[in-house]
C-alpha cells in the first residue's frame, strides 16, 4: 500500500535536522513511524506539524521535536533495555522500538494503556506494557540501560535512579507545573559498590505532570 504521508514525514525529519537533531538512527525511526496512527481522528491533518496534540484523558502526544530531543539525549544503542514512563499514545515507544531497543513502558491511565497496547500490537511493536504508577518504575524487570520520563516531575524519583544499571542513563524533565528543565542522570558504581549519580541539565520544556507516589499528588 502506498504511504500517502511519507513526504510529510520526510519534511518533518528535515525540520528536526534544522533544529539540531543529528542522530541518524533516530531520524530513520521518524521516517518509519506513522504519527497519524497515534493521533485522534480530529487531529489527523496536524499529525506532522511540529506540535503537541491532545489525546484522551487530558494528556498529549508530545511535540515531535521534544520526542527527538529526549531520545537523542538518551543515546539508544541496539538491544538497550529501555524503560519509558508515560506510554501515552505509544508513539515514543514505537520510535524506541525502531531504534532497536527492548522497550518496557508504564502508563498510569487505564484507557491510554489499553489503547496504546492495542495500537502497538496491531503495528507489530513488541513492547512490554503495564498500567501502574510510573514514578515507581517497574522493579520486576530492572535494571535498565536507559529510562525516559515523558511527564514533568517535581523531583527525580528515587525508584528510577535505583532501577538504572551501571552506566545507565535517565532523561527526565524536572521543575514545577509551569515548566521543567531537562535532566540527564548517569549512574556509576564506585569500587566500593556504591552508586554515584552524575547530573547534567539542558533546555527548558513544558510537560503534563507526572502523577504518582514519587512525583505530584493526584489532585
Amino acid at each position: 500500500m502506498h504511504d500517502l504521508r511519507s513526504e510529510e514525514r520526510a519534511k518533518l525529519v528535515e525540520e528536526l535536522k534544522s533544529l539540531g537533531i543529528s542522530n541518524t538512527k533516530l531520524l530513520k525511526a521518524f521516517l518509519k513511524v506513522r504519527r497519524e496512527l497515534f493521533v485522534g481522528k480530529d487531529f489527523l491533518r496536524f499529525a506532522y506539524d511540529n506540535n503537541a496534540l491532545p489525546i484522551n484523558s487530558n494528556q498529549t502526544i508530545s511535540q515531535p521535536f521534544t520526542v527527538a530531543y529526549m531520545t537523542q539525549l538518551l543515546d539508544v544503542k541496539d538491544n538497550d533495555k529501555v524503560l519509558e514512563i508515560g506510554t501515552g499514545s505509544g508513539y515514543q515507544a514505537a520510535i524506541l522500538c525502531e531504534m532497536g531497543a527492548d522497550v518496557y513502558s508504564v502508563e498510569r491511565l487505564e484507557d491510554l494503556h489499553q489503547t496504546a497496547k492495542e495500537r502497538l500490537n496491531n503495528l507489530g511493536y513488541k513492547v512490554k506494557l503495564k498500567c501502574a504508577d510510573g514514578s515507581r518504575g517497574w522493579r520486576e524487570y530492572a535494571p535498565y540501560n536507559k529510562i525516559i520520563v515523558t511527564a514533568g516531575s517535581p523531583k527525580i524519583p528515587k525508584s528510577l535512579l535505583e532501577q538504572l544499571s551501571d552506566n545507565g542513563k535517565l532523561v527526565i524533565p524536572v521543575g514545577d507545573e509551569k515548566g521543567q528543565v531537562m535532566y540527564e542522570v548517569i549512574k556509576k558504581m564506585t569500587d566500593e559498590g556504591e552508586p554515584k549519580y552524575l547530573y547534567k541539565t539542558f533546555d527548558d520544556f513544558r510537560f503534563v505532570p507526572l502523577i504518582g507516589e514519587e512525583a505530584w499528588d493526584d489532585k
